[in-house]
């Protein structure tokens, strides 16, 4: 426990110092983002905003968990080495499509077979190593042969077939996440949750591990996870490195994560996965990976279907991935905006000042219909004695839980 602690607490001071060197660097040297033509126009004011800033999260998290693991007198496990091969091999493919976007100042990075090509190996690679090599006493590897949710079950499938299903979770997970990295803040908060999910996941599995000499410990009942404690250690540490980048992402962003970033988080969450045997229920716990990769999916096969029906192409969303299409509803300020970034049930409310996208009367009475002004929203902020940071993420809150409270009352109206 006092590693992942001392784990967190390193990320998001490094991250949090880091970022703010970044930006400085980053502008210095004209790693600029450009933008897509045909999204969101509200976007088009990001053009030129420093990025690569998922760099910082891969390397604040990195530190962080070796001066931990080291300060407390262990040393890093097969498990976590696996994970920084899928962390950073995504990463390198991330930062190779970065870097051409920056160097041609178009938005179009690596072509999609070499990025498709780039996943594979590393995917291919991680889960030849995890399911073939690194036994511990018990035997038991970082990946295992089997589907699981929390515990393996089924048939033990081939080795070719896991392989595969390695693959597809790692590059499906990867590219969810990349997609997800559209608006403010999206992915960083989301991310800090997800990657805290899974500490708390690799937690109960440590204290509930087969072989375990606690009293507590049901046979039947446990955990076959190798090194599930230095899996939280490492979660932990990129949960906080997000959080520490959140405050620069948050909008208006200062900073873009990146393919960089957002590539390596993917590649990260489904190596948890993988590791902790709960591929099935990553489902569940990065849902809105699912949804944005759905959305996509969905826009693209209704738009060749109609085309060749009709001949006219149509669309179901506004534009894909599904973010984008509630940034249409409103252009003056994104629905999708997570509380400055800090939780994913932020990331999936309207913001404060935005039509309600259903087109029904807005339950929330007490919410005012128009942005708070800035000069106000300091002198409030003043008045009480903290940051107007922190004034946004309070006000974005008590709009988060109107929104998941209002169903309740408008029901009975």
């Amino acid at each position: 426990m006092r590693a992942i602690l001392l784990s967190s607490g390193l990320a998001i001071i490094c991250s949090l110092l880091g970022t703010r060197l970044a930006i400085g660097w980053f502008a210095r040297h004209g790693f600029g983002q450009p933008i897509r033509v045909d999204g969101p126009m509200t976007h088009h004011v990001k053009r030129g905003t420093p990025i690569m800033g998922g760099l910082v999260i891969l390397l604040s998290a990195t530190v962080a968990y070796l001066v931990a693991t080291m300060l407390t007198g262990g040393l890093p496990s097969a498990s976590a080495l696996l994970l920084f091969l899928v962390f950073f091999g995504c990463g390198v493919v991330g930062f190779l499509d970065d870097f051409i976007k920056v160097y041609t100042q178009n938005n179009q990075g690596l072509t999609s077979r070499a990025k498709m090509a780039g996943q594979t190996v590393v995917a291919l690679g991680f889960g030849l190593l995890a399911t073939q090599f690194f036994a511990n006493e018990r035997g038991v590897r970082p990946a295992s042969q089997y589907i699981s949710t929390t515990h393996d079950w089924g048939i033990k499938l081939p080795l070719v077939v896991v392989l595969l299903v390695i693959w597809f979770i790692v590059t499906a997970t990867s590219n969810g996440a990349n997609l997800t990295d559209g608006a403010d803040g999206l992915l960083a908060g989301t991310s800090a949750m997800i990657f805290g999910a899974y500490t708390i996941v690799n937690i109960w599995q440590n204290n509930q591990r087969c072989g375990s000499l606690k009293p507590t410990v049901v046979e039947s009942q446990c955990y076959q996870a190798r090194d599930p404690l230095d899996l939280a250690v490492f979660a932990a540490a990129i949960a906080a490195a997000c959080i520490g980048f959140l405050w620069w992402n948050a909008k208006p962003a200062r900073i873009i994560m990146g393919d960089v970033g957002s590539l390596a988080i993917g590649g990260a969450v489904a190596g948890l996965a993988i590791m902790s045997r709960t591929e099935l229920l990553m489902v569940v716990i990065a849902g809105l990976f699912v949804l944005e990769t759905l959305s996509v999916l969905i826009q693209m096969s209704y738009f060749k279907l109609t085309r060749r029906i009709t001949g006219t192409g149509r669309r179901i969303f506004r534009i894909a991935p599904i973010h984008h299409h509630f940034e249409h509803w409103d252009g003056t300020r994104s629905p999708w905006s997570s509380a400055s970034g800090s939780s994913p049930v932020f990331a999936l409310r309207p913001a404060s000042g935005s039509s309600t996208p259903i087109g029904s009367a807005d339950p929330c009475k007490f919410r005012p219909r128009q942005p708070i002004e800035r000069p106000q929203l300091a002198r409030s902020a003043r008045l009480a004695g903290i940051s107007g940071r922190f004034r946004e993420w309070v006000l974005s809150g008590t709009n988060s839980v109107c929104w998941v409270v209002a169903p309740l009352w408008t029901r009975y109206e």
